[in-house]
């Protein structure tokens, strides 16, 4: 039970931030100027996290924690695809918002819409988490084989949102105030 209560801390925590982007994306459509620097900071703690957290998914998928079950195969691939897709979309938003911070000319609409599609996919990763992962994992997973997925889990998620706390004292506000996709 305390890897399924960390993955859904660590999944409330990332759609809060996802919830902080979109009031960003928000402000770009507005025709506003938003703190550039303040979403990458965000995209920077989001990229860690999901590289932090490849690994894990990725072995506990190929050390056939999940085959053997029902449907457990077809759920793994569909998550690990849309978890490296997600990945590079986000990577390549990272590399733009770059551009912006060295004034490189990047044409803003694009910008705009590329930040929507990366939001609207994250959104519809956690979505699936919540729908499909989380009800398998509770079903299917013994109590070992949840202790060994706690185990392979990143530790460094509390620490990241701790620095960005720190930093970004008005983000961590406004993640805080960002509501649960729990409730």
């Amino acid at each position: 039970m305390a890897t399924l209560n960390k993955l859904r801390r660590d999944h409330g925590n990332m759609a809060r931030l996802l919830h902080v982007l979109s009031l960003r994306h928000t402000t770009l459509e507005e025709g506003e100027r938003p703190d550039f620097r303040q979403i990458r900071e965000i995209v920077d703690y989001i990229l860690d996290y999901m590289d932090g957290f490849l690994k894990p998914l990725e072995r506990l998928y190929s050390e056939n924690l999940l085959s053997g079950k029902p449907d457990g195969e077809a759920l793994s691939r569909r998550m690990t695809e849309d978890y490296r897709a997600l990945h590079t979309r986000l990577k390549l938003l990272s590399e733009t918002l770059d551009m912006i911070l060295m004034d490189a000319v990047v044409p803003m609409e694009r910008f705009i819409d590329d930040f929507k599609a990366y939001l609207d996919a994250h959104q519809a990763y956690l979505k699936a988490e919540r729908e499909k992962l989380f009800p398998f994992l509770r079903l299917y997973l013994t109590d070992a084989e949840q202790q060994e997925l706690l185990e392979m889990l990143p530790d460094s998620a509390q620490s990241n949102l701790s620095r960005l706390r720190e930093d970004y004292p008005e983000l961590y506000a406004e993640f805080k105030e960002a509501p649960s996709p729990f409730s």
